[in-house]
């Protein structure tokens, strides 16, 4: 019988109060008799409803203009067409399906950039179960689109105030609910993050994304990926696209981080401008797992930042972390220039307006292979990207963000009397 992992090398674990150890088991127990034992047939129902209600599988595509400018055969994993416009719906739906399993009564979840909110309050719908989501007031600010629509599908938004109003806010603030309301609330958590099993789980019902794409390039080309390419925040979608190779030593996997505005950090601040955990982070607890995030010398968290408050976060999934301790992955950066570069760049080449979270994953491919590129990596091909989301919840920022950019970059004026 199939066992959860609980830790990856040094990392993860379950630092939790006391309070939650008893949810902590009851769902690790849960998602080892349905999801990897499939006990009542679970995973036979969920495959059936991300199928049906969820719109899976999700096309790979050859991106022919960006193929031909990279000098590569570049492939997009179109999880952008998921219902909701996100890989998120995987991981949603595959949760709250569980706690119906369990027998709880309520959902929560947090939010960053909107989507696994989006996600969960449209799984909680389908499902018939009520949903209440925390947000970062910052956040709400910035997605104000995906606010209206996890309203639309019934979800209660709280907004969170405390600190910066991003991620880390949020994820705090739901912990503190499910640590008062664990006999009958599941929290949906929305990434790889947070205490055993969540890193596992939340992988697993991601798997689907790196399952896909494993048959589609052998149906396709005949063979598997050379290089397989994700933006990485928590590391949902990353870990997503990666499971299925983990094994395969001849793929080579890319998580792309938010580089911000730069990679120095302002300790006196507490600040990082950027949220470049896999790069630059050291090791440390947050959410109730051990692994890499960024803090000052004192061991406190630093606030970090991305043009993408999808990917503004100050950890990282442990398994992630051990992945590249073990050199398994390669993380790199990209910073808010070139992703916002990226976002346009995608939107006129190939008809596809992405999310400025994978708007990061095709900086990527521009700094080291573009025009200008600095030609620090050799691609295998065929080279995969998981296009983690659509860009409708980001036109509002990237608005904002180009005109900002322009204005700063636009010559003097004179001013005449």
């Amino acid at each position: 019988m199939s066992q959860p992992d609980t830790k990856f090398g040094e990392y993860g674990g379950q630092y939790v109060p006391e309070a939650l150890m008893p949810a902590i088991e009851e769902l690790t127990d849960a998602y080892r008799r349905y999801v990897l034992n499939n006990e009542a047939g679970f995973m036979d129902e969920f495959s059936e409803r991300i199928e049906d209600f969820g719109g899976r599988p999700t096309p790979l595509q050859r991106a022919e203009q960006l193929s031909s400018r990279y000098g590569v055969d570049v492939y997009l994993k179109r999880e952008d067409l998921l219902h909701g416009g996100a890989h998120k719906l995987n991981n949603a739906l595959g949760q709250v399906l569980l706690a119906k399993y369990m027998g709880k009564e309520r959902i929560i979840a947090e939010t960053g950039a909107g989507q696994h909110g989006t996600a969960t309050a449209m799984a909680a719908a389908h499902l018939d179960m009520p949903c209440e989501i925390y947000m970062g007031r910052r956040d709400i600010n910035r997605q104000r689109p995906n606010v209206f629509r996890m309203r639309l599908n019934g979800a209660e938004v709280n907004p969170v105030d405390i600190g910066r109003g991003t991620l880390k806010e949020a994820i705090s603030e739901t912990m503190r609910d499910w640590a008062t309301t664990v006999e009958t609330t599941h929290y949906v958590i929305g990434s790889v993050v947070g205490p055993a099993p969540f890193p596992a789980m939340v992988r697993d019902f991601h798997a689907v994304i790196s399952e896909e794409i494993r048959s589609q390039t052998a149906a396709k080309l005949g063979c598997l990926p050379g290089s397989v390419v994700a933006c990485a925040g928590g590391g949902s979608n990353t870990m997503g696209a990666f499971a299925e190779f983990l094994g395969e030593d001849d793929v080579d996997l890319y998580a792309v981080e938010a580089g911000g505005s730069s990679l120095t950090v302002d300790e006196e601040a507490g600040v990082a401008p950027h949220s470049a955990s896999l790069s630059t982070g050291e090791e440390g607890v947050l959410h109730g797992a051990r692994t890499k995030l960024l803090q000052d010398r004192h061991g406190q968290i630093m606030e970090s930042h991305s043009v993408s408050s999808g990917l503004d976060y100050s950890g990282v999934g442990p398994q992630l972390s051990h992945l590249v301790d073990e050199e398994r992955v390669t993380p790199v950066d990209v910073g808010d220039d070139d992703a916002l570069e990226a976002f346009h760049r995608l939107s006129q080449d190939e008809g596809i307006i992405p999310a400025l979270e994978t708007a990061h994953a095709f900086g990527f491919l521009e700094t080291t292979l573009g025009p200008d590129g600095d030609g620090s990596v050799e691609f295998e091909e065929p080279v995969v990207v998981n296009v983690s989301g659509r860009g409708d919840k980001d036109l509002e920022a990237a608005i904002e963000e180009t005109e900002a950019r322009e204005l700063e970059n636009a010559p003097d004026m004179e001013v005449f009397e």
